[in-house]
């Protein structure tokens, strides 16, 4: 069954636990990245820890992927987020990758910083993978060994500064503030029997109570077994790394249709770019300070529930 544990800061020193109805038992040990945290995991039925407990409420939460990890992210990987930017899911046969630098993480209660030259930042719920082992060579990932290579999910935020990625063609600077990539609270460390859940769990993002994204998983185009296959083909990956999946429509964002977009590319870049900031400094959905963002992903019967992530943009 899922696990959820939490990485934690408790009179003076950074520690682990598993979470019960917001009630934290302790995992004895020294644990300082999530890999070696992953590892321990691996070999020990941590469904089955007892011991003293503390409220969550006496902690500090911290994030449950440490900045040693690699931040790996996927672009338009919801069909409702592709539809709204004007592509055509069925049509898309690879991954948009990219990636945010881990300087971004942090925890999943922290202030988000606005920097002041930016005035379009958005938000993105995401489903985090964080991997259980290594993958140094290509590897052909299905459903029934995908329990293999990934040992939990969690919530990130992929916060964005639209007016430095777009403009400037900088997925990695305009997503890499330092801020950007709030995580946790909790990582749900998955046993093989508890893979289907993937398919289908609830991503819920609010700015000040009001929603903005509400969707399913069962909406990716690239699942996490396809997306695996492909990533492997490319790069090394390891235990604890972490790959933010995609986010679903609702973004603050909105791309011109492609009419408008086939007429704008007659323009000068610089007049193309500057009608396009025009037109989205005018929605009222980008971040402002003061702004409170929460996301939330669980599964129908709560068997999965990571918690809710709560930013103050600053």
């Amino acid at each position: 069954m899922p696990v959820h544990v939490i990485q934690y800061a408790h009179q003076g020193r950074d520690q682990w636990g598993v979470v019960r109805d917001e009630t934290i038992t302790p995992i004895m040990g020294d644990f300082p990245t999530t890999a070696t945290l992953i590892e321990y995991a691996s070999n020990n039925d941590l469904s089955a820890l007892h011991g003293d407990q503390v409220d969550q409420s006496k902690v500090k939460v911290l994030s449950p992927v440490t900045r040693n990890q690699q931040l790996i992210c996927l672009g338009a990987n919801y069909r409702s987020h592709m539809v709204e930017s004007g592509v055509d899911p069925d049509a898309k046969k690879f991954n948009m990758v990219f990636r945010k630098a881990s300087s971004c993480i942090v925890p999943a209660d922290s202030d988000v910083v606005r920097p002041d030259h930016v005035a379009l930042l958005d938000y993105e719920v995401e489903l985090g993978l964080v991997l259980r082992r290594d993958i140094t060579a290509p590897l052909t990932v299905t459903d029934d060994n995908l329990h293999e290579l990934v040992a939990g999910v969690t919530i990130v935020n992929d916060y964005s500064a639209r007016d430095v990625q777009l403009p400037q063609m900088q997925f990695y600077k305009g997503k890499s503030y330092r801020t950007f990539g709030p995580v946790g609270p909790y990582l749900c460390l998955l046993a093989q029997e508890d893979m289907p859940y993937l398919r289908d769990l609830r991503l819920n993002l609010r700015v000040n109570g009001e929603v903005r994204q509400d969707a399913s998983t069962s909406e990716l185009v690239f699942r996490p077994a396809e997306t695996l296959t492909e990533l492997s083909g490319i790069q090394d990956l390891h235990a604890g790394d972490l790959i933010a999946t995609g986010t679903p429509a609702g973004c603050a964002l909105r791309v011109p249709p492609p009419h408008v977009q086939r007429i704008a590319a007659l323009l000068p870049e610089a007049t193309r770019w500057r009608l396009f900031l025009q037109s989205q400094m005018k929605r009222p959905q980008y971040l402002k300070p003061g702004d409170v963002v929460e996301s939330s992903i669980a599964s129908a019967d709560q068997v999965i529930n990571l918690g809710v992530q709560r930013n103050r943009v600053i």
